[in-house]
């Protein structure tokens, strides 16, 4: 079954349909595969960047949104997400527009990030702006890094047509090992205050 899977095919048809899902959700590593199938010609590099973005957006108004509208109900349901909106929360009251823009970068914080957000009472203009600035700016990192991670795998391996599935499984790996020891490194670290 894997031999006729024709993996190119199946990203120039649905890559930008994923990128986009993947960025309403988290992103990150859809962000990184994404630069890498535009290194390889797969997809277009700005398009790419677009989609991520408006993903990115969308994601974050909605989270946003829902803050403002049941962030009171919603936040002290989330007990497992208790020190990144204590820490979300301490950082709005004194930098907002900082917040806004950062808490995309920051492990835990993303989908969080926009609820707890949402809930300050910020005005919603001023996320929105910030919003499409750090959706542009995320996007445009995350996929840079793919497109370099390809031309370095390209330099190393030649072609890469024949390996997209097992750089695709090992990017995911990667991604799922690094975001497991930072969770359990925060995680080490609360239990420890």
């Amino acid at each position: 079954m894997l031999e006729h899977l024709d993996l190119n095919a199946l990203i120039a048809a649905y890559g930008y349909w994923v990128i986009f899902i993947g960025c309403l959700l988290e992103g990150e590593t859809v962000l990184i595969l994404g630069g890498m199938a535009a290194h390889q010609g797969s997809l277009h590099w700005p398009q790419v960047i677009g989609w991520a973005t408006l993903g990115g957006i969308l994601g974050d108004q909605l989270l946003f949104w829902t803050g403002r509208c049941s962030g009171a109900r919603l936040l002290p349901r989330l007990k497992r997400h208790q020190a990144a909106i204590e820490r979300v929360q301490g950082t709005i009251q004194g930098y907002p527009s900082t917040s806004v823009f950062a808490v995309r970068f920051l492990y835990g914080m993303r989908l969080v990030g926009p609820l707890v957000i949402g809930a300050s009472g910020l005005a919603p203009w001023r996320f929105a702006l910030l919003n499409v600035v750090g959706a542009a700016v995320w996007a445009s990192l995350f996929v840079g890094a793919g497109y370099w991670a390809g031309e370095a795998l390209q330099h190393f391996l030649g072609d890469l047509k024949p390996y997209h599935l097992p750089i695709v499984v090992a990017v995911v790996v990667l991604v799922a090992v690094v975001a497991r020891t930072l969770h359990l490194r925060n995680r080490r670290k609360n239990q420890d205050r």
